[in-house]
């Protein structure tokens, strides 16, 4: 059984930076893609980066290129999104969702994940 935890939501100022951890656990050697979703009350959950982890393939949806990162620690089992210059657009629920992958499939679309984290919270002021 394949487990996520987020970490490193917040409050932040614009132009401010922050950075979210996820954690994966539960099935050592499989390569996976893994995706930062968020979503605001009464909105469609947004893919905004994924990486795939057998090579570290990225990409972006265009409204955080340039200011988003997504990378991993393979020591610990860790995806990192490191968010800069926030604005206020950014504030959501921030979700990680993984699903094992033999090739480089991903996507950013919802229905293509089967494991999730239980979210952790972005709020950016202006």
């Amino acid at each position: 059984q394949v487990q996520l935890e987020e970490s490193g939501g917040g409050s932040v100022q614009a132009g401010g930076s922050l950075r979210l951890s996820c954690a994966i656990s539960g099935d050592p050697g499989m390569t996976y893609c893994v995706s930062w979703f968020r979503q605001v009350p009464g909105k469609e959950r947004e893919g905004v980066a994924y990486i795939y982890t057998a090579d570290s393939n990225t990409y972006y949806t265009d409204s955080v290129k340039g200011r988003f990162t997504i990378s991993q620690d393979n020591a610990k089992n860790t995806l990192t999104l490191q968010m800069n210059d926030l604005k206020p657009e950014d504030t959501a629920m921030y979700y990680c969702a993984a699903i094992k992958s033999s090739a480089d499939y991903c996507t950013l679309r919802r229905d293509d994940y089967r494991y999730w984290g239980q979210g952790t919270q972005v709020t950016v002021s202006s």
